[in-house]
């Protein structure tokens, strides 16, 4: 068995995350985030879960898995689930062992699977390690006449030690007041720290930020994450990195990163977009105090 080791420089690796993430120590990563695929067979297909596996099935799931739907009232989360959840459970194991104590993961994930995720992680870290479900609100795309428009992405945050958690809402950029005219001049100027509610753009198509990856996520939504829960050195992971947009605020937090992805064309993206510029400081984490299981903010 090979010895585990540490991240010590920044790195975007191409392969298969779970054997990579199984050849780090213990503890390496302070922050991470996951933005998983979601069981299609296809970048931007967002379907949800077929449940009963069938060769003439309707639906093509992972490893070209054919699967015929069915109610869910039929059959039990893991009966109905257990093809995708079992790609992700040993993954997310994989992150809560490589989370350092204070640390925090943050999984990005479709509404319509958010929840089965989220009974998945409640398992493997336990509820009482449940932090927040943020809900990121956009306004973009089609709209349908027969239902209200779907027009938001999950995001549950999870952190290793409920008593001992770092989080730092005064390093968060703030944001305006929806109503200013309620507020004093002062706080009005100075603006509110956010919600659980996030509501920010996606990348422009026409954007500086834009790589070209289609299921790229805006900067500013993971630049929030990295603020929140890591201080400047510390090291910070993605294991579906995608487009490598961790990486981007990474660096620009003064933080370090381990990229990794199945995707050729990703690592080469991600390998453009970070590849020419100097690596983050390599200087200690700053102490921190570690945060209540509970706390309100202004």
């Amino acid at each position: 068995m090979h010895t585990r080791r540490r991240p010590e420089a920044n790195e975007i690796l191409l392969g298969d995350n779970l054997e990579l993430m199984r050849g780090f120590a213990d503890g390496s990563f302070q922050m991470m985030y996951a933005d998983p695929p979601f069981n299609t067979g296809k970048a931007q297909t967002r379907r949800t879960l077929s449940t009963e596996f069938a060769e003439d099935g309707d639906r093509v799931g992972y490893q070209g898995r054919r699967y015929r739907t069915r109610l869910l009232a039929r059959s039990s989360y893991k009966d109905s689930f257990d093809d995708y959840l079992t790609f992700l459970a040993p993954r997310f194991e994989e992150a809560r062992r490589l989370l350092a104590r204070e640390g925090t993961l943050y999984v990005h994930i479709d509404y319509r699977e958010a929840h089965y995720c989220k009974l998945l992680l409640d398992e493997l870290f336990g509820r009482e390690c449940f932090l927040n479900e943020i809900v990121w609100a956009y306004d973009y795309g089609a709209r349908t006449r027969r239902r209200w428009p779907a027009k938001h992405d999950t995001i549950l945050m999870y952190v290793k030690d409920p008593a001992g958690y770092h989080f730092d809402a005064q390093a968060v950029d703030r944001e305006p007041y929806m109503a200013p005219g309620l507020v004093t001049a002062e706080k009005a100027e100075k603006g509110k720290l956010p919600t659980d509610v996030w509501w920010h753009t996606i990348v422009p198509t026409n954007g500086h930020e834009k790589t070209g990856y289609p299921t790229q996520k805006p900067v500013g939504i993971v630049k929030r994450m990295v603020q929140a829960s890591s201080s400047e050195g510390d090291w910070c992971l993605d294991f579906f990195a995608g487009s490598g947009t961790l990486g981007a605020a990474a660096r620009e937090l003064g933080r370090r990163y381990v990229l990794i992805d199945s995707n050729p064309e990703a690592v080469e993206i991600m390998r453009r977009r970070l590849g020419d510029r100097p690596p983050a400081p390599r200087r200690p984490p700053a102490a921190r105090t570690a945060a209540p299981a509970a706390r309100s903010h202004e």
